[in-house]
């Protein structure tokens, strides 16, 4: 076949190179449940037969709402052979959101998963105009069931979507992906089959796959990171196991045993820690040796030649305790792939010393998204690596900012078309000349790797007149053990002061050990002893800091901050608008 040039030519090329007996599963029943390479195509052109008779066409929008699933698969498949347009949406997004982009994309079919996604649904629905029908994935009574819009039509029917698949154009709109946003409205990001298939083609030019056979997926489909990596699975012939839930990832990767998976920073931490705390329970030998080889690992540099010395010291650590870490995950992980935030570099060192190689990525649902990725072999730890083939990057100059140091600036055919009915906005971010104006703050290392320093709209100013970034800090001091998330505040106040979410479980192992004895959040947060801890991490992490960037003053609290609530972005940034809101009294009381 022929090199792809639409998103729905990726499985069939896979179809014809490499087809694959588990292109696509899930678990029903306790059961995986595969489906085929060719199967999946058969299902796709069913889907897209049902929904032109339902009334679906060119350019026509439907909406998908669900957790990961063949059926998500599926309906995209079918939706693009149409020439029509997938809206994929949150499931956890608030009902507003439903509301807006049902009624703001003109949604004309929706598909969602559970019965609770479904009620949210129909709650949204009888505001949107356009909305003719919602089914569901799962079988709810009085509900339309999607497979009854599978009925076979015969040879009629795989001629009319053969003719109405060669219609399709790499240039037409594949899918309006509406971002999170830490502030504000979200918009609908204007994504054609190109925009994305240059990314799928540029990911795999530079990512080495001939060894990897499976993936675990769990990070949301109705994100584009995810969504991009799993054409790149299809594209590669790599077999796409979905995850039961986030709650069940440990389960799964070693029923999977997958070659390869995608993450953000925030579960690679709690993997990180979950074994520390595993590894703090041992005594006597044992402990000496998991404490001498987290010393090496969290001194190891993979992107650095080593000493003789320091790799037999490093294959010492995996036979003793670093084995244990690889069985963890399944056995056969070879690569981790990280973004959406920040990566810790002690985590990126760490797994390096345990011979699980993780490579971090960065880019915009508005690059859909890839913009640089480090390399397998040719990386940088503490950068998000080189930009993909096709893909230019500059930093601009900008008052304010050190030498070198300004917004990323991208241009490629990964960037968007424009954001939906939103002129405006697309300029704001687009300038004449193709230029994405990404918002994000960055400088080039060595010439050739991407360093990111903080958000544009987040750096801010204290009284003295000196810039902050907050982000720079927050990612320092989240490599304390103790600490789980944090807000780092100060706007126009003489220092920067911090909302700190502490690691539970790590503090009350810590809590155990120091005989302050089992106490429940509120009474640990409260604790003298514990609130000395924290501050001698921000001591001790400060330091890395100028003296105007320093945190001075903090505040544990017991909350969670969750997606949910409206607190984090659905990749897990924090909505800096709410939470200073809501932490309102606490923080005018640390500057009083």
């Amino acid at each position: 076949m022929k090199k792809p040039t639409r998103l729905f030519d990726l499985m069939q090329f896979q179809a014809d190179n490499k087809p694959l007996p588990d292109a696509i599963a899930a678990k029903v029943n306790g059961r995986w449940q595969t489906y085929s390479s060719q199967e999946v195509l058969t299902k796709a052109e069913e889907v897209a037969a049902g929904l032109y008779r339902l009334g679906i066409r060119r350019g026509d929008k439907v909406a998908i709402i669900s957790m990961n699933r063949p059926e998500w698969n599926f309906l995209d498949l079918g939706i693009q052979m149409l020439g029509a347009a997938s809206v994929p949406i949150y499931p956890t997004a608030p009902t507003d959101d439903y509301k807006f982009i049902l009624n703001h994309a003109e949604v004309k079919m929706a598909f969602c998963g559970t019965k609770a996604i479904y009620d949210r649904i129909k709650i949204a629905a009888q505001d949107a105009k356009l909305l003719k029908e919602i089914y569901t994935f799962d079988q709810i009574p009085d509900t339309h069931f999607w497979q009854d819009i599978l009925k076979p039509q015969g040879d009629s029917k795989n001629s009319e979507i053969n003719r109405l698949r060669e219609q399709v154009k790499s240039e037409d709109l594949a899918s309006i992906i509406y971002t999170s946003g830490t502030t504000g409205t979200p918009k609908g990001v204007l994504l054609s089959h190109n925009n994305i298939l240059s990314n799928v083609l540029g990911v795999h030019e530079v990512i080495p796959s001939h060894s990897l056979k499976r993936a675990l997926s769990f990070l949301p489909l109705c994100h584009v990171f995810e969504r991009t990596v799993n054409y790149f699975y299809q594209y590669s012939g790599i077999a796409i196991y979905y995850a039961e839930s986030i709650e069940t990832i440990s389960e799964n990767l070693k029923e999977v045993k997958p070659q390869v998976f995608v993450s953000v920073p925030r579960l690679l931490e709690k993997i990180y820690v979950k074994i520390t705390s595993k590894g703090a329970e041992l005594t006597g030998l044992k402990r000496k040796l998991f404490d001498w080889s987290m010393d090496i690992g969290l001194k190891y540099e993979p992107d650095q030649p080593s000493s003789i010395m320091t790799n037999l010291q490093i294959e010492l650590a995996r036979k003793l305790v670093f084995s244990k870490w690889q069985e963890a995950l399944g056995g056969n992980v070879q690569l981790i792939v990280s973004g959406g935030s920040a990566l810790q570099p002690r985590l990126a060192r760490i797994f390096g010393a345990a011979g699980l190689r993780i490579i971090e990525g960065y880019g915009l649902t508005e690059s859909s998204p890839v913009i640089t990725c480090n390399r397998p072999n040719d990386f940088r730890i503490g950068t998000v690596g080189i930009p993909l083939p096709g893909v230019q990057v500059k930093i601009a100059d900008e008052e304010g900012y050190p030498s070198g140091e300004g917004e990323i600036l991208a241009k490629g055919p990964n960037i968007m078309q424009c954001y939906f009915k939103n002129p405006e906005a697309t300029k704001e971010v687009i300038d004449p000349d193709g230029w994405l104006h990404t918002g994000d703050i960055g400088k080039m290392i060595d010439g050739r790797f991407l360093k990111i320093t903080d958000r544009k709209k987040e750096m801010f100013k204290t009284s003295g007149g000196k810039y902050v970034a907050p982000l720079a800090l927050e990612s320092k001091f989240k490599e304390s053990p103790y600490i789980d998330n944090l807000m780092v505040t100060g706007e126009n106040q003489k220092f920067p002061s911090a909302i700190i979410l502490p690691d539970f479980q790590a503090l009350k192992e810590w809590a155990r050990q120091n005989g302050i004895g089992q106490l429940d959040n509120s009474a640990l947060v409260n604790n003298d002893k514990v609130n000395q801890l924290i501050s001698d991490e921000i001591q001790r992490l400060n330091k890395t800091f100028g003296q105007w960037e320093q945190v001075k003053k903090f505040k544990i609290i017991a909350d969670e901050w969750t997606s949910e609530r409206g607190e984090l972005t659905p990749k897990l940034s924090l909505k800096r608008r709410v939470l200073t809101a809501k932490y309102k009294e606490i923080i005018e009381g640390l500057y009083k």
